[in-house]
């Protein structure tokens, strides 16, 4: 009771111990991105193995999962030991290398754990000490794995995207005694926006492969609009689609003309969706209200 009361009085505390919680979860989150696309490549192989009776290659062997084995050096395969994993800090008194091999430690890593940290002092700014920071909290967590697993692969994970549409749906339940600005919002509107979300993009899906013959997106991105829709309501999803649709499009075009990406090559939407429903849950309304304000 006494901690519930400080946090609450002292904002600047409740910042600093989650954005300190939030560089150990970003090291997780590593952990998640990494192992995951492979814990599913592994599944599928097994069902493919089982139909057509090809063994699984060039894929980890025994127990692998986001506890076991331990971590360890992509380059040698010595083990990290639990002073070498500290976020951050291990990784600049190492010098960006591994202890062991001396061969360079990929920057995302670091870049991954101090972004996790500061988007979530972002949202304890935002929200302060609660029940809405926490789940506030755990979007972000989420909508961090769920991007940079779809930049690597291309994939939005069903393991990740319908947990978190079930979650904004459950969320729904507590409207009434939460008392909450955003988030928990009431029922019909947390299905209304699930519904929206996910039939919003498959029409256009099917619309644009029927005018193109081409596949625009993947369902991942599908699910992905639901779980936004089933946190934020239906009345945000014109504003996540909006942001989403003008950052991809500068991004797109920006890889075109500077780096010579290919124009037919495959551009990962699941990033822009996540960053236009994390602005929307921290200022959505916002947004909207001054939207409308200035059109009038």
């Amino acid at each position: 009771m006494f901690m519930q009361e400080l946090l609450t009085q002292m904002p600047v505390l409740f910042i600093g111990i989650s954005f300190l919680v939030a560089l150990l979860i970003g090291s997780f989150l590593n952990v998640v991105i990494y192992r995951l696309p492979i814990m599913m490549e592994r599944a599928w192989r097994a069902q493919c193995e089982e139909i057509a009776e090809t063994p699984a290659v060039e894929l980890p062997t025994g127990r692998f999962d986001l506890v076991a084995p331990r971590s360890r050096c992509p380059a040698c395969g010595h083990g990290i030991t639990a002073m070498q994993n500290i976020p951050v800090i291990s990784y600049l008194v190492l010098r960006g290398k591994c202890g062991h091999c001396q061969v360079p430690i990929s920057r995302r890593y670091p870049i991954i754990e101090l972004l996790t940290a500061v988007l979530t002092g972002i949202v304890a700014w935002r929200f302060g000490f609660g029940w809405e920071a926490a789940a506030a909290i755990l979007m972000t967590w989420a909508l961090i794995t769920i991007s940079v697993i779809d930049i690597d692969h291309q994939i939005i994970p069903d393991s990740v995207s319908l947990p978190l549409i079930w979650a904004g749906l459950f969320l729904s339940l507590f409207h009434e005694t939460a008392g909450a600005e955003i988030l928990f919002i009431d029922a019909k509107t947390a299905i209304a926006g699930g519904l929206a979300g996910y039939l919003s993009l498959w029409s256009i899906y099917h619309l644009f492969r029927l005018l193109t013959g081409k596949e625009g997106m993947g369902y991942g991105d599908f699910k992905l609009l639901a779980a936004l829709g089933a946190w934020l309501g239906w009345q945000m999803l014109p504003l996540i689609i909006l942001l989403s649709a003008a950052v991809g499009a500068v991004v797109g075009i920006s890889l075109i003309v500077f780096k010579h990406h290919d124009r037919g090559a495959p551009i990962p939407f699941g990033p822009y969706l996540a960053a236009a429903g994390w602005i929307a849950m921290l200022y959505g309304p916002q947004i909207v209200d001054s939207y409308l304000d200035y059109m009038s």
